[in-house]
């Protein structure tokens, strides 16, 4: 209500304006009243603000808590590994977050850097935030409009909406009409009053929206968040129940409270925020290098995760300009010259073939002008000469109204009237009822088709005397006009998008387009594109501000002439059903719905600043091949944390079964806080980030993506569990071996963390055809299990760790039962996928075993 008020005030001060523009008196009043004409941006948070966000993680909070205790009982040593792994992953978070770029911070550079106004009767270039509402602007061809304005006076204005409402051609404006602010004026020129500036302007309006949006959790946080909250609790659960266990069969509580502090730092994965977050930068510097600019690390994985892929259609499925299909003659489908319609094309049109000095030629001013000069050039290379042969001597700009444009020309055999425009507006010009009949069954044909179609008419005109008739006189005549033909004008698909429709097909995606063009228009782009199967169900803004497509939404596959909020709605439609939802767009009209998407992907090349700053993904190279390739990249990526969580969990788990039998078995405690948080750095770490290099499964794309509901861990908790048991049983076999209690510890320690780095060997990624840059978990493993014995080995360590020295023959024995769990897992997947392609290949089906 508040922003109506707001609204209304400021047109109310437009009123007042005089023939002089505004004096330097008024402006100073309106400035200090309505402030600058800027939009509204997100003030930036701090960095103590980002650190406690970060440190908010359960599986973090739960290390503060150990922290505390190990302090608290003076275990200086564990408790300076335990907050360098804290400072580590709070260091790599806030960095990254840092990185991030503000969605809004490039609206001031969509909208106009300056304009032209009158003020004191004076004609003035002023920055675009100095304006105020009142303030009378000039517009030209070319112009950015600076602020929601009203037009005073204009001459054959036309004006590009494309980044504002979606509309590929650009429209007609007249005295009277409203323009917004960042639309662009394509031709001719106009005086206008400011009606509205900065949040009440409708950029303003759109930055609001994206303002308000903030930023959606992405499915892996969701998963990941709810993974972590479980753990916390399992193994808050398990270490309360140890420690009460403990204590009652008479062990002393200060042991115990070790052990329980212990058994959670075992149980958590407290790496797994770094890993993911390497992961994903990786992730991230692959697709840089494919021309996929990543903007919020988390939407790496979520393209992934991918269910609906809803498409803004200009200049994102088609190539943003027109172009002429079709020509079409009473004598029917136009042969190789059509030389009257080509001659007129060229006539009655004001775009100009450009020659600049040490560049190549090229046609400026209005795009379907440019078309149409474009289709004329192209089949008659000397049509261009038409134009010194005749000279423009009067001309009728196009208007919105009359829908139609008319010049006259004087040559060589007199005079020549030429009308292009709109079917409706040139066929009553022609005589003859069955050619008019037949000319409108032309052009609903092309119309039908998603053409826009233009009529084109001349007529040889009697010159009396020095003078001949004014145009007006000939268009009250509709004699002696001769119909030249039609052409068909539409925006063309990109060539890539046919084979991306088809690939998110494939990968289980559904394509959605989201256009503001006519229903007709985008009809026919869908069928060419195979965005559905058959007739697709069209659904128009109308239809979505009532609500009438959320009970359809499963069968809609178009959706024309839309709103900036109905794509928002759209979008809210897709996700209420479940879907996980990328936007992609170009245009300002783009931004709330690519902020509200739970992915946004926008055009880097064509695409408007706003729309590359609300995205969290951008195409530098515009080419939608581009999108599968993040899609592979996001299921690599999910499906390396999947491998990683198997390996890490299963260690963990390992871990925790360690502390909880060796006690019942006779042995004392097996290890400290500092040693299992030891085996988590070099076992999650340094794999850890080879897992998220891990190359990816061309299998992942034929398997659907998975729901966001579905655990992470989905169909891994058996897995795990066997693997841990398997680990846990190996470990405590090599420690009851040894004779003493360093000795013991020493050897659970050594052969938990082998057993682990065996494990990831035995995870990795299929490497069929791969080269050597494939092999980096090896490496990494390697590192690793250097690290592990320098533990044994280095006196330093040793006295930090409380290890013990082992010797080489017991290091050896200790590694082959530690690869004894890692060949049982490796021979059980093995069977496992073959006898899930006997069972595939005996049901015919195709299915991609996980």
């Amino acid at each position: 209500t508040s922003g109506h008020v707001r609204e209304e005030s400021m047109m109310s001060e437009s009123q007042e304006v005089g023939a002089r523009g505004l004096t330097a008196q008024q402006v100073a009043v309106l400035q200090a009243r309505w402030g600058p004409n800027r939009v509204p941006r997100r003030p930036p948070r701090g960095v103590v603000r980002r650190v406690l966000e970060q440190l908010r993680d359960p599986m973090i909070l739960l290390l503060l808590g150990a922290f505390a205790v190990v302090v608290a009982l003076g275990d200086l040593s564990d408790a300076s590994i335990i907050i360098a792994v804290v400072v580590l992953n709070t260091a790599i978070g806030v960095v990254q977050e840092v990185r991030a770029a503000n969605a809004l911070d490039a609206l001031d550079q969509l909208a106009a850097p300056a304009a032209t106004a009158l003020r004191d009767g004076l004609v003035v270039v002023l920055p675009a935030a100095d304006l105020v509402p009142g303030d009378l602007v000039r517009l030209d061809a070319g112009d950015v409009v600076p602020a929601d304005v009203r037009l005073v006076t204009a001459a054959g204005v036309e004006v590009d909406e494309s980044a504002m409402t979606g509309e590929s051609v650009p429209v007609g404006r007249s005295a009277g009409n409203e323009l917004l602010a960042g639309t662009v004026l394509t031709r001719g020129h106009a005086e206008a009053v400011v009606v509205r500036i900065g949040t009440a302007s409708g950029l303003g309006a759109i930055a609001a929206a994206v303002l308000a949006a903030g930023v959606r959790p992405t499915p892996l946080q969701v998963r990941l968040g709810r993974l972590s909250a479980q753990l916390v609790w399992l193994t808050l659960g398990l270490a309360t129940l140890v420690l009460l266990l403990g204590v009652a069969r008479g062990e002393d509580p200060v042991t115990m409270v070790v052990l329980a502090v212990s058994l959670a730092v075992a149980a958590i994965p407290e790496s797994l925020p770094a890993v993911v977050t390497v992961a994903l930068a990786l992730g991230a510097y692959r697709m840089a290098r494919r021309h996929a600019l990543v903007r919020r690390l988390p939407a790496v994985e979520t393209l992934g995760s991918v269910t609906v892929l809803a498409s803004d259609k200009t200049g994102t499925l088609t190539e943003g300009r027109m172009q002429v299909r079709e020509l079409w003659t009473p004598e029917g489908p136009t042969g190789p010259s059509p030389s009257e319609l080509l001659r007129d094309l060229v006539l009655c049109n004001d775009a100009e073939l450009r020659t600049p000095v040490g560049a190549a030629p090229e046609i400026a001013g209005d795009p379907t002008e440019k078309a149409l000069l474009v289709a004329a050039t192209d089949r008659d290379p000397d049509a261009l000469s038409a134009r010194e042969a005749w000279e423009r001597v009067e001309e009728e700009p196009f208007d919105s109204a009359a829908k139609r444009m008319v010049t006259l020309h004087a040559g060589p055999t007199g005079r020549l009237a030429i009308c292009k425009g709109a079917p409706e507006s040139v066929l009553p010009l022609i005589g003859e009822d069955l050619l008019a009949a037949r000319v409108s069954d032309a052009a609903g044909r092309l119309a039908a088709a998603g053409h826009r179609v233009l009529a084109v008419a001349d007529r040889a005109v009697p010159v009396a005397g020095p003078t001949c008739p004014p145009l007006s006189a000939l268009l009250d005549d509709p004699r002696d006009w001769a119909l030249r033909g039609l052409v068909a004008l539409v925006d063309p698909p990109r060539a890539s998008a046919r084979e991306v429709v088809a690939a998110c097909r494939e990968a289980g995606i559904r394509v959605v387009m989201i256009t503001g063009d006519h229903p007709e228009t985008a009809r026919a782009i869908a069928r060419e594109l195979a965005i559905v199967d058959g007739a697709p169900e069209v659904a128009t803004g109308r239809d979505v501000a009532r609500g009438w497509h959320r009970e359809r939404v499963a069968r809609i596959g178009v959706y024309a002439r839309t709103r900036p909020e109905d794509k928002v709605d759209i979008v809210a439609a897709w996700q209420a059903r479940g879907d996980v939802v990328a936007m992609t767009g170009d245009g300002v009209n783009d931004a709330p719905a690519l902020r509200n998407a739970d992915i946004g992907v926008a055009m880097g090349g064509r695409g408007t600043e706003v729309a590359r700053q609300a995205a969290d993904l951008v195409l530098a190279d515009d080419d939608l091949r581009t999108v599968v390739v993040a899609v592979a990249e996001g299921r690599r990526i999910y499906a390396n944390i999947r491998r990683f969580l198997r390996y890490g969990l299963s260690g963990g788990l390992a871990e925790v079964a360690v502390l909880m039998v060796a006690p019942w078995i006779g042995m004392p405690v097996p290890l400290t806080a500092g040693q299992i948080l030891w085996i988590n750095m070099i076992t999650h770490g340094v794999p850890g980030v080879a897992f998220g290099g891990e190359p990816g499964d061309p299998a992942d794309m034929a398997r659907p993506s998975p729901s966001p509901e579905r655990s992470v861990l989905g169909g891994l908790l058996a897995p795990i569990a066997v693997t841990a048991a398997l680990i846990a049983a190996a470990s405590l076999a090599v420690g009851t071996a040894a004779a003493t209690t360093a000795v013991q510890q020493t050897s659970v320690f050594v052969c938990l963390g082998l057993a682990q780095l065996w494990l990831a060997l035995a995870l990795r990624a299929p490497r069929a055809g791969q080269g050597w840059r494939a092999r980096g978990l090896e490496a990494a493993v390697t590192v690793a299990a250097v690290l592990l014995l320098a533990a044994t080995a280095w006196a330093p360590l040793r006295d930090l760790l409380g290890t013990s020295a082992l010797g080489t023959q017991r290091l050896v024995a200790i590694a082959v039962v530690a690869a004894a769990p890692a060949m049982a897992v490796l021979a059980l997947d093995r069977w496992r996928r073959r006898r899930d392609r006997v069972q595939e290949g005996s049901s015919g089906t195709t299915a991609t075993v996980v």
